[in-house]
């Protein structure tokens, strides 16, 4: 009894709290402790500036080209709905339930507390890089003030005698024809010529130096440029989700401003509907190709910013009833759609540079940096008033990625401030200047001359399947907490309520362990089966059967071309098919037209059963291919 009395008591108390009615508006911040968003508009501002980043304007266009233009949008939109979405409102609708950021959030399940510390270092490391690319940006931004962009000509001091603008690349192998004098310049222009824009870059901007194994000097332009990067990211941040929410007005807006002025000119400039038909016409034949699914869910996972944590922390500053189901379908949409806008202002200019010089559209389309900072700039120093136009896209480069460092930057200092309230909750200024001292000091490697290539394998390794393992675990751990707050099968209305006995419970437990039994024992199958040491048979199990792939056999020849020469071998090999003529080391024998031969040796099963080892024996001995005319 006396142990009964507080909880119920308690009980008491809170249903006369229940009772009492809702505020539906609030004068100040519903959190007390950390604030709130001074606004509805703050927050879906800064989910979108956040979650519109460099991707989306140096990367999705050259993948929606190189995956088949119009037909990638399927699989793109297909990955937005199916986990796009549902993991943004996951993880919007967790941060703002619980108004805590990605470390202590996990007090919902501790043993998944590392989740959140991988997302803070992927954040961080991000961070360091995305603001070298915005430094690159002040660098172009203020050179963009002149009369003539310096990227315009090969008549500065860091050209080389490789400069020579496209439009006089033809001209020049036309003309050496002309006369037996100019041969020699034939064969100087045989060699690969470097445009003006990407000398600027290499040898003005960069400095390039060989590789990652010299690192050469800090270039003091860039250094300087990278120093008002991080004062500007400090002075936006430094009363948190208060100032910067306040910002992104500018922030997030300009940039859809530039790009609205950019499609006007770039769609009114000659051979713009070109480019825009290689853009968009799709090529419905690579949707039989597993790497354009896998591009697709790649850009998704990146784009739409989950599992980084920045949603997260964002979420966490809303109110708590804020309609975060309608923030999730509006933001990823908004993301793609600006994707796809944003590849149609990117391909007109590349439509028109290719009818300005007549190169071929593999040598004008890039992605990355390349496309930023060489590509776009040539093309706009083919445009009337070049400066003006040039100013307008590096702001918009400058606030799109401003943006971005916003979200990720105030993740770390809130999970810092969250993981230690009672230490660090009245000093978030004093944590954001050292996190920005600290940042700052790791990225001046980035600024030295060989720096572009430690940016490179940042870029590369920091953020791709990282992101997708994260991802997954966020929903496992999910589904765990369902199990372990599940509740037995109850039948009626709650005053009326049956309840059914232990046995008949334990018996529905079988019934879903049922669907699960095979997924174990199959796969022990599948090793005990296998050959080879127990590492091997885990990694031959884990490649695809050779049966797999297409049942058509027009669509299964399409799909085989696209394979490895050893993995097209193994293929053909274990399921009796013919193989193309191959040299020793599976490589296909130049010169070879129309003979085809039949994979013939004796210990063929070994092929089929260990690969990895098999192979090379194979190709270093064994493998014999007896050829006949078709």
């Amino acid at each position: 009894a006396p142990t009964v009395a507080p909880i119920e008591s308690a009980e008491v108390a809170l249903k006369s709290k229940l009772d009492q009615p809702l505020e539906v508006e609030f004068t100040g911040d519903e959190n007390k402790q950390r604030g709130n968003w001074t606004g509805k508009m703050d927050f879906m501002l800064s989910c979108i500036g956040y979650a519109v980043g460099l991707g989306n304007i140096w990367r999705f266009p050259y993948l929606c080209y190189k995956n088949g233009g119009g037909a990638f949008l399927i699989p793109y939109f297909c990955f937005l709905i199916l986990c796009g979405m549902p993991l943004v409102f996951l993880e919007m609708s967790f941060g703002q339930f619980s108004s805590l950021s990605p470390i202590a959030i996990w007090k919902i399940c501790p043993i998944f507390k590392g989740l959140g510390y991988g997302m803070v270092i992927i954040s961080g490391i991000v961070c360091i890089y995305y603001n070298i690319i915005i430094a690159w940006t002040l660098f172009y931004l203020v050179s963009s003030f002149r009369a003539q962009l310096p990227w315009a000509s090969c008549l500065n001091y860091w050209n080389t005698d490789s400069c020579a603008q496209r439009s006089s690349f033809n001209e020049s192998a036309n003309a050496s024809i002309a006369n037996a004098s100019q041969m020699a310049v034939a064969a100087n222009v045989s060699g690969r010529k470097v445009t003006p824009s990407e000398e600027f870059w290499k040898y003005r901007v960069l400095n390039i130096t060989s590789g990652i194994e010299d690192l050469g000097g800090i270039r003091w332009e860039l250094f300087a440029a990278l120093l008002v990067a991080w004062v500007l990211v400090f002075l936006c941040l430094v009363r948190g989700v208060k100032s910067s929410g306040k910002v992104v007005y500018v922030t997030a807006i300009f940039p859809y401003l530039v790009l609205i002025l950019l499609c006007i000119r770039g769609v009114t400039l000659p051979g713009a509907v070109n480019g825009l038909k290689l853009y968009l016409l799709p090529k419905w034949h690579k949707l039989l190709e597993l790497t354009v699914w896998a591009d697709a869910a790649m850009q998704i996972f990146y784009s739409v910013g989950a599992a980084w944590g920045a949603l997260i922390t964002m979420s966490s500053y809303n109110r708590f009833r804020n309609n975060c189901l309608r923030d999730a379908v509006i933001v990823p949409l908004l993301n793609c759609g600006t994707s796809v806008f944003a590849g149609l202002v990117i391909f007109s200019i590349i439509g028109f540079i290719q009818s300005e010089t007549g190169s071929p559209i593999e040598d004008v389309v890039d992605q990355g940096p390349g496309l930023i900072f060489v590509v776009y700039p040539e093309a706009l120093t083919k445009i009337f008033l070049s400066p003006v136009w040039s100013v307008l896209f590096f702001l918009m480069i400058f606030t799109v990625g401003l943006d971005s460092q916003f979200g990720m930057f105030e993740t770390m200092i809130s999970a810092f401030t969250d993981e230690f309230p009672k230490r660090l909750s009245n000093k978030k200024i004093l944590i954001t200047a050292l996190l920005v001292a600290v940042e700052f000091g790791i990225g001046v490697i980035c600024v030295t001359r060989g720096g572009i290539f430690v940016l490179q394998i940042m870029d590369w390794y920091s953020s791709t399947f990282s992101l997708m393992i994260i991802s997954f675990f966020e929903c496992v751990c999910i589904f765990i907490i369902s199990i372990v707050n599940h509740s037995p099968v109850t039948y009626g209305p709650e005053d009326n309520k049956y309840r059914y006995p232990k046995w008949a419970i334990n018996i529905g437990m079988c019934l879903a362990l049922m669907s699960l039994l095979p997924l174990p024992l199959l796969a022990a199958v599948a090793l005990y089966g296998g050959s080879g040491s127990l590492p091997e048979r885990i990694k031959n199990a884990l490649l695809p059967s050779p049966e797999w792939g297409p049942m058509v056999e027009r669509f299964r020849d399409q799909w085989l071309s696209q394979l490895s020469s050893q993995e097209r071998i193994r293929t053909l090999a274990c399921t009796g098919g013919k193989v193309e003529g191959f040299d020793q080391h599976g490589s296909a024998v130049p010169g070879v037209a129309g003979v085809h031969g039949k994979v013939q040796r004796e210990d063929e099963e070994d092929i089929c059963l260990n690969p990895e080892s098999s192979l090379k024996t194979v190709f270093a001995s064994k493998l014999t291919v007896n050829s006949s005319a078709n």
